[in-house]
């Protein structure tokens, strides 16, 4: 009898065991939340690289959009253009590259990358940066990515004016069909969302939208037909076996709206069943940026007061596309007060919105690891050097703008 009792109790602790054994690995599978707490995500512009699609219509060198960049020239005195990088001017789709940038961004806190992902003429454009880039690094794994659907219109002269000039047509359109969207969905769900460390929130990839008014135009102009083709999209998701989809409204900066605005805004964003706001820029522009940043917190206390979904502020380095237009000047560009220091504390404001927000992901995006073109990057330069990607260290790793 002794011995039939030490048997089952032996077996009760496997089963136990193994219980506990199920659930751990259980757990492993979803994301890991970042040692410090917090998710810091900066924006890829995946331009810099040989995209037959770009050197066709775009960037007959070769290299990519390095050859505007490469060609920015001062518009006033002391203005920085051309910018110069640090580390040369790296294809951003070389895995060697991108296995640099990872390193140096998790050494200083920046733990996600949310890749710029276009979809035109039927099929992908830019996708290289993110495919033999950052999938094909080693180190990937370090870092959290997600994507945002980047569907806006491209005029000719935007992205290489020293060939087109004063050619101000639609190059690329970003309105898809019906059947181009069964195509997407089925290509970010396969080749993306399945990754381990795609972004998830409660174990749903994210996927930011850029221009959902691109999207409207793209089912016919109907809010319901657009809410139909998203609901189809969160169905793939679960048949794919995950528990939902999560749908990130994404803009490209803006400004304080009036309350008439505002609610169509909110109105507009609720139809659409979206599950959080982001912004690719803060918004608020000006040329100073102490300026700048008091703008985005007006416009965030806004988005905030108004939706009922997380708002996920995002804070700027700068602002200078002049490289694209020959046409601007001094009054274009964010130039007074632009140090990594403004941005560190700006930056400081975004953190201590995320922790007076528990009920939500501590999600911060910043624009931008890389957009050189505009003139807001986290990469070193010949002028900060690693300063800027030293205060998003200050902020969320060494705790410098918590000490009191």
């Amino acid at each position: 009898m002794k011995n039939v009792i030490i048997k089952l109790n032996a077996m009760a602790l496997l089963i136990i065991f193994s219980g506990y054994l199920y659930s751990f690995r259980k757990e492993k599978v979803q994301p890991q939340q970042p040692v410090s707490g917090y998710y810091v995500a900066a924006y890829v512009w995946p331009s810099c690289h040989d995209d037959p699609l770009g050197r066709a219509k775009l960037w007959p060198e070769g290299i990519g959009e390095w050859e505007v960049i490469k060609k920015g020239t001062p518009r006033f005195e002391g203005h920085y253009q051309p910018r110069q990088p640090l580390w040369g001017y790296e294809p951003d789709n070389d895995s060697r590259v991108v296995e640099k940038w990872i390193n140096a961004a998790t050494d200083h806190g920046v733990n996600v990358f949310v890749y710029d992902w276009y979809w035109y003429e039927g099929g992908p454009f830019l996708e290289s940066a993110l495919n033999d880039g950052f999938l094909k690094a080693r180190n990937n794994e370090k870092m959290k990515f997600y994507i945002m659907w980047a569907n806006h219109d491209v005029r000719y002269n935007y992205w290489n004016v020293h060939l087109y000039r004063d050619n101000n047509n639609i190059l690329f359109n970003a309105k898809v069909d019906r059947e181009n969207f069964r195509i997407i969905v089925e290509r970010v769900i396969n080749n993306y969302f399945k990754r381990p460390n795609y972004f998830k929130i409660n174990g749903e990839p994210v996927f930011s939208i850029f221009s959902v008014n691109k999207l409207i135009e793209s089912f016919g102009g109907s809010v319901e037909e657009t809410r139909k083709a998203l609901d189809y999209f969160r169905d793939e998701v679960k048949k794919a076996g995950f528990p939902g989809l999560h749908l990130q409204w994404n803009q490209g900066g803006g400004s304080v709206m009036t309350q008439e605005a505002a609610e169509r805004f909110a109105a507009r964003i609720k139809e659409l069943g979206f599950d959080s706001f982001a912004m690719y820029n803060m918004g608020g522009f000006n040329e100073d940026y102490l300026v700048y940043g008091a703008n985005s917190l007006k416009i965030r206390e806004q988005l905030d007061a108004i939706l009922d979904i997380p708002v996920f502020p995002c804070v700027s380095i700068g602002w200078d596309d002049t490289p694209r237009f020959p046409g601007k000047g001094i009054k274009d560009v964010v130039h007074y007060h632009n140090t990594p220091e403004s941005f560190a504390a700006l930056l400081s404001k975004a953190k201590r919105y995320a922790d007076a927000h528990p009920e939500q992901p501590k999600l911060i995006t910043i624009n931008a690891w890389n957009e050189w073109v505009e003139g807001s990057y986290l990469l070193p330069d010949m002028l900060n050097g690693f300063g800027y990607l030293e205060a998003v260290k200050e902020v969320f790793i060494d705790g410098r703008y918590d000490r009191y």
